[in-house]
């Protein structure tokens, strides 16, 4: 017999209500996240007599070693119910907001029960597919660290030692931070001769030795002069946060690099490498996103809802409110939006839709949402039909809708 199972996770434990085809809870269970717990849940299934092909599953995310337990002991009807459905669905059930674990896992059981047809049965993405997942979710933590650091660096440098934030392109460069070690104090760079300084660069493999005169020009430009007393205040911790900085960008650098080695072997890399703009980080960051299972995913409505590029619309009456949507892939959101920025200069119609859509929006980013929400759907095309994108056939097939109708005599 069909048997309905709500699992309301957290990192302890985990709630379980059994539910059968009428809607009664026929078991309720609370098993701790250990191998245990997890073979009580297998023996209250086996006491209701229930085969795990009978099982039909909901839990809300799929990133929990239940879901990998439960799909290695063949209970293949696994649906993942967005946390925001849930809630909404527990709203209009308990307008109070008497809201349980217990009841939360009854929740996702009878939403299966009463229309499951909503939901795709979650499909497991391959290993190389999670392998890059997980690069891309490290890569965008030590970004998020390193922007943090840098930061409190360039407050330092700007306080006593303007001059090194000038020298290279970006301070979060390796050779630059190196040189910050190297001369943490505008009195030792003031002292450092050219060839001293083309040594200095080829001893950190400096790429451009082109741009080594205006680099050195840069650093040799009168600055503001802080007292002595400045300088011995904030030098050491220049070097401190140069000294911290610098291992987490050349970790970033080796995760981009392993990334990018995963990615070329993937059966998708076509299709997303062939996006404009998407570059090294880009590019695979959308694919794991959009995973390896085309059913996840039935609409490009679908996929802009989980990036947060659509907004959510409101209406009773003669009340419309459109707004924000916060409930979304923060992370995805997030590479979108540098995805659509990144377009602006490699598509000429991302650049035109760009500047139209700017003067009727509050800010760059509300206008940058807006392009990548057109791009996720011109993306989730390309990926239902393992295409490549086409910059001039997608300006031929807009020319065509924008084409206008002849008039019926």
């Amino acid at each position: 017999m069909i048997t309905y199972i709500g699992i309301d996770w957290s990192t302890q434990k985990h709630d379980v209500c059994f539910v059968n085809a009428a809607g009664a809870a026929i078991a309720r269970q609370v098993i701790a996240h250990t191998p245990a717990g997890f073979a009580e849940f297998e023996h209250q299934r086996q006491r209701l007599g229930v085969e795990p092909a009978e099982c039909v599953i909901g839990i809300e995310t799929a990133h929990n070693l239940i879901v990998d337990y439960l799909w290695g002991h063949h209970y293949h009807q696994v649906y993942v119910i967005p946390p925001n459905q849930v809630n909404r669905e527990s709203i209009a059930r308990w307008p109070s907001g008497a809201r349980s674990d217990p009841s939360a896992a009854y929740l996702l059981a009878e939403m299966l029960r009463q229309d499951r047809t909503r939901f795709p049965v979650w499909q497991p993405d391959s290993l190389l597919t999670r392998q890059m997942r997980s690069r891309v979710s490290l890569v965008m933590h030590l970004t998020r660290q390193i922007v943090s650091m840098s930061n409190r660096l360039w407050a330092v440098l700007w306080r006593y030692y303007p001059a090194a934030l000038t020298v290279f392109s970006e301070l979060t460069t390796q050779i630059e931070l190196a040189f910050i070690l190297a001369y943490p104090t505008p009195q030792a760079a003031a002292q450092l001769t050219y060839a001293e300084f083309q040594a200095f660069a080829a001893q950190h493999h400096y790429s451009q030795p082109r741009k080594l005169p205006a680099c050195y020009a840069r650093l040799q430009q009168a600055q503001p002069q802080a007292d002595p007393t400045t300088v011995r205040t904030f030098q050491d911790e220049a070097v401190q946060l140069a000294h911290l900085l610098l291992p987490l960008v050349q970790a970033k650098q080796a995760q981009l690099r392993e990334l990018n080695q995963l990615f070329k072997r993937h059966p998708d890399v076509a299709t997303f490498d062939s996006l404009p703009g998407a570059g090294d980080f880009l590019a695979p960051g959308l694919l794991v996103k959009f995973g390896d299972d085309r059913q996840r995913f039935p609409s490009a409505a679908s996929i802009q809802a989980l990036a947060g590029t659509c907004p959510v619309t409101e209406g009773s009456g003669k009340r419309h409110l459109v707004r924000f949507r916060k409930a979304c892939d923060h992370e995805f959101r997030t590479i979108t939006q540098q995805w659509a920025k990144a377009t602006l200069n490699e598509s000429p119609w991302a650049q035109a839709y760009w500047h139209d859509m700017r003067p009727h929006c509050h800010s760059d980013s509300a206008a940058y949402r807006r392009l990548a929400n057109r791009w996720l759907a011109i993306l989730w095309k390309l990926w239902q039909t393992h295409q490549t994108y086409d910059e001039d056939y997608h300006l031929q097939q807009r020319a065509a809708r924008c084409k206008p109708r002849p008039t019926q005599c």
